[in-house]
This record gives structure tokens, C-alpha cells and sequence, in this order.
């Protein structure tokens, strides 16, 4: 196990323009290897979300942590516009889950073939919000199929609908005035992934997406989101049909064998919330099949300080190098 982490660690070195690792130490999750893959065009910065979940998941709980970002080509910068190049995704030969948190990302052929060998190898996936609609191919025509709006034969709606559960379809809430709370859909409250979170805990200042999942008993609906009629975590519920039905948020599935889990709401600011952290704490163990490790009460507090950009800002922090995320 020792050998294969500093394997991991050696190799995460030398692509140090390309992304950054947290070593997990102690806890349940150390000698898993998690591989995180940003990149949102700078709307739900993804860029900051993912690091600040690496840090909590490989200091709090054990699991090493590698994030890899969008990298201008010209300056080694992190850019989350650059849809491109993603470099470094080779470390996903070696990986035990992938996390997506990805955008309409049109990566070229020999990047894009390290995601579709680890997808298509049976090995578990977190997805977090656009997650669902992470590809839109316009320049290489090997992986269009994997496109969000994919009208390939058996494969309609690309990788979201056809690995995760869902593709984009619209936003089911008002973008930038209505928030999402999270309540346990009928019958998942015992679920392992909501353990340590009560029903109607999770919140976040996102909106809901319109969700319509497959119906398969492989596809489960954990999470439903509430609309609510301002962005606060007090706010009253929308009336009328926005909420009869409520859209799933977060839910599992499988493909080829392997876990899923998928997370509509988990920005960089849904993440301030606890409960929305404990969430996709929660889910990463459960994805590596590691139910009976969940803590009671995971411990999901921030590693260092964590000051994110709003989803209602497409700023970003420009000029940061992944190796400027490193833990000092």
C-alpha cells in the first residue's frame, strides 16, 4: 500500500503543472487514491469547491487527494474557461474514484481517452452539479457521443444521462434568485450517505436543476430540492408546481457495475453549508463501498481558511498555478 502511494505521490509530482495532491495520513480512506476533475468556466467554481474538498477528505478522513484543473497552455495558469486542456488525466490509470465537476469541456483525443478507460473499466463516480452535462464535443468527432445533447443510438444525452442518470435538461428553479433546500426523498432516510445529516439540513444558493431520472431500481432519488423563494437558508418555499413534484438532487446509480453518486447542488458557495460537505463526504466513501466507515457525524470542517466567489460572479482568482494550492 506504501509502495502504491508513493507511486501515486511521485508520479502527481511530476505534473505539477497540471494539478496538485493532498496525502491522505490517517483515517479509513488511507490508500484510496481520488482523482478530482474542475473546470466550470468560472460560474460554480469548481476550482475552489474541489481543492477545499480534497483538503477535507485527505486531512480529516485519509484518502489522498489529486484535483486537476483547465490549464492555460500559454502560462501554466489555472483557467477555468480553457475547455480544452485538462492535462494530467493519465493519473486516472491509477485512481479508485473519479470526481466530476466538469462543463461542456472539449477535450482533445488523447486527454478525453484517460476519462472514457476509466469510466468503461466498472470504477465508481461522484458528480457534482454540471457533472451532468461535463462534455459538449465541437472539434473531435471520437467522443461526441459523450456530449450532453448526444443523440448517438443508445447513447442519448451523453455521459450524464447515460452513466450518471441525467444530462442538462434546464433550470427547474430561478438562477440567481431562488435557493435549493435538500429533503430526504420517501423511503432513503437510512440511507449511509444522509447518515449525520437531518432532513431539511441541506441548503445551498443554487437552484434547482430539472432532473427526470431513468426508471430503473438502479437509479434512486436520495435528495428532492426544494424551491425556495429567495436566496437565504430561511426562506419560505415557492408555492405552486415548482415543488409538486420536487426534482431530485442528489441521487445513486450504477454503470457497469460501479457506484454512482450525483449531486446537483455542491458549488463552490453550496459547500459553505455543512450539511451539503457532509453530503458529499458521505458519498465518497459510499461510492468506494465503504458504508460502514461513514462516521456518525463525519468530520467535515475546512482545512485553512475558505473565502469562495459566488455563483452570481464569473470572476475567478487568475494568475494561481495548481502548485500555489498546495498545502504549505
Amino acid at each position: 500500500m506504501f509502495i502504491r502511494i508513493a507511486v501515486i505521490l511521485a508520479f502527481a509530482l511530476s505534473l505539477f503543472a497540471a494539478g496538485v495532491t493532498y496525502e491522505g495520513v490517517n483515517g479509513a480512506g488511507r490508500g484510496k487514491h481520488i482523482v478530482m476533475v474542475s473546470g466550470d468556466d468560472a460560474e460554480y467554481h469548481s476550482e475552489e469547491a474541489l481543492p477545499a474538498l480534497a483538503k477535507i477528505l485527505a486531512m480529516r478522513h485519509g484518502f489522498t487527494c489529486t484535483v486537476l484543473f483547465p490549464i492555460n497552455p500559454d502560462d501554466g495558469t489555472i483557467d477555468p474557461r480553457e475547455k480544452r486542456n485538462t492535462p494530467g488525466l493519465e493519473i486516472l490509470k491509477n485512481a479508485d474514484l473519479l470526481v466530476v465537476f466538469m462543463r461542456w469541456r472539449d477535450l482533445p483525443d488523447d486527454q478525453m481517452k484517460y476519462f472514457v478507460d476509466f469510466v468503461e473499466s466498472g470504477r465508481p463516480i461522484v458528480a457534482i452539479r454540471t457533472g451532468t452535462h461535463a462534455f459538449w464535443f465541437k472539434t473531435s468527432k471520437t467522443y461526441e457521443k459523450w456530449s450532453w445533447n448526444s443523440t448517438a443510438p443508445g447513447w442519448e444525452g451523453g455521459f450524464g444521462r447515460q452513466v450518471l442518470g441525467e444530462t442538462w435538461v434546464t433550470h427547474h428553479g430561478k438562477h440567481g434568485e431562488q435557493s435549493t433546500r435538500g429533503i430526504f426523498a420517501p423511503g432513503a432516510d437510512e440511507s449511509p450517505i444522509l447518515r449525520g445529516i437531518k432532513d431539511a439540513e441541506i441548503w445551498g444558493p443554487t437552484d434547482v436543476y430539472e432532473v427526470h431520472l431513468p426508471m430503473k431500481p438502479s437509479c434512486k432519488p436520495l435528495v428532492l430540492g426544494e424551491v425556495l423563494s429567495w436566496i437565504g437558508s430561511d426562506a419560505d418555499p415557492v408555492t405552486g408546481k415548482a415543488n409538486d413534484p420536487m426534482m431530485p438532487i442528489a441521487w445513486t446509480n450504477t454503470y457497469k457495475g460501479a457506484r454512482i453518486f450525483t449531486s446537483t447542488i455542491g458549488s463552490a458557495d453550496d459547500i459553505e453549508s455543512e450539511a451539503v460537505r457532509r453530503l458529499l463526504v458521505n458519498a465518497t466513501y459510499w461510492a468506494l463501498g465503504m458504508d460502514k466507515d461513514i462516521p456518525a457525524k463525519a468530520d467535515v470542517a475546512f482545512v485553512g481558511t475558505y473565502n469562495p466567489h459566488s455563483f452570481n460572479s464569473e470572476v475567478y482568482t487568475a494568475g494561481i498555478k495548481p502548485e500555489d494550492l498546495a498545502i504549505k
